[in-house]
């Protein structure tokens, strides 16, 4: 019989794409990165010169992560990866961290509570910080030489998912420093709460969520649809039929409690959501 190492130097198609995640996971590195800075309003900078002062916005959090890049030396797409309340799983960073290495896009798992010192936010209100994070992750990811800094996506799930809508909405002002030119292509919420969402968007935009999510319901993103101003980029919703919270995480074994909510591994609808986020993020990126 074979060895693996032959099989992985001989295969083609969807093994030798196999293989490759493997090594790409099995290289998976811990990194440290700044979250985005605030911008000071130009009434404070005002003020302050007036007063004679210099005026600097919050100082940056230092934010961990865990980077996963394809085999190459690139430049590859990149998608800045975002967790929901309960934290970044190792279930969660080994999967998804294949799914995109295996698909060609290096990955940067960003671990919003790590140095923060939470356990998780399941019971409180969505940490805006986390905004910054997402922006201070794409602005990481812009340098590496091994990165097409115009070709980054962010992709979250559950209030990671919230915080996509956030970072996809058409803001008024600019609130990050962010270097010119710089920002997301694309943007995938899986089961977030559409309320998190403006009316309009400045990034193309795909939601994927259960019927019978009883924690971020179906209906806020029926809400979404019918005010939304297709003046700005477009968004694209679909619903899983039978499906709950949660419903692409194999780690859950039948139906359980959550933080009082239902939530279930649905195969067919994971697989679905993949596919439909694979041909999403290919298009979008030009992968």
């Amino acid at each position: 019989m074979p060895s693996r190492g032959r099989i992985c130097r001989t295969a083609i198609g969807v093994a030798a794409a196999l293989c490759a995640a493997t090594i790409a996971v099995a290289a998976d590195e811990a990194v440290t990165f700044d979250s985005a800075r605030y911008l000071v309003g130009d009434l404070q900078q005002r003020l302050a010169r007036e007063r004679g002062e210099t005026v600097q916005g919050p100082p940056a959090e230092k934010i961990m992560g865990y980077l996963s890049r394809p085999p190459g030396d690139g430049p590859f797409p990149a998608i800045v990866h975002l967790h929901g309340c309960g934290g970044l799983t190792a279930q969660r960073r080994k999967s998804d961290a294949e799914q995109f290495t295996r698909w060609g896009y290096v990955t940067l798992m960003v671990d919003s509570f790590a140095t923060r010192g939470i356990n998780d936010n399941c019971l409180g209100e969505r940490i805006l910080s986390r905004d910054a994070d997402a922006i201070g992750a794409l602005i990481y990811l812009s340098k590496l030489p091994f990165v097409d800094r115009q070709r980054i996506a962010v992709v979250g799930y559950s209030q990671g998912g919230m915080t996509v809508l956030a970072i996809a909405s058409d803001q008024p002002v600019d609130i990050f420093a962010v270097p010119r030119g710089l920002k997301f292509k694309a943007a995938v919420a899986y089961y977030p709460s559409c309320s998190a969402a403006a009316d309009k968007l400045a990034i193309p935009t795909l939601v994927l969520i259960g019927e019978l999510d009883d924690w971020s319901l179906a209906a806020s993103c029926d809400r979404l649809m019918r005010r939304f101003d297709a003046s700005g980029a477009p968004i694209k919703v679909t619903v899983f039929p039978e499906a709950f919270h949660s419903f692409d995480s194999a780690a859950i074994k039948g139906t359980v409690r959550y933080f009082g909510h239902w939530l279930r591994y649905d195969k067919d609808a994971a697989t679905r959501a993949a596919a439909e986020m694979h041909d999403f993020l290919a298009a979008q990126l030009g992968q």
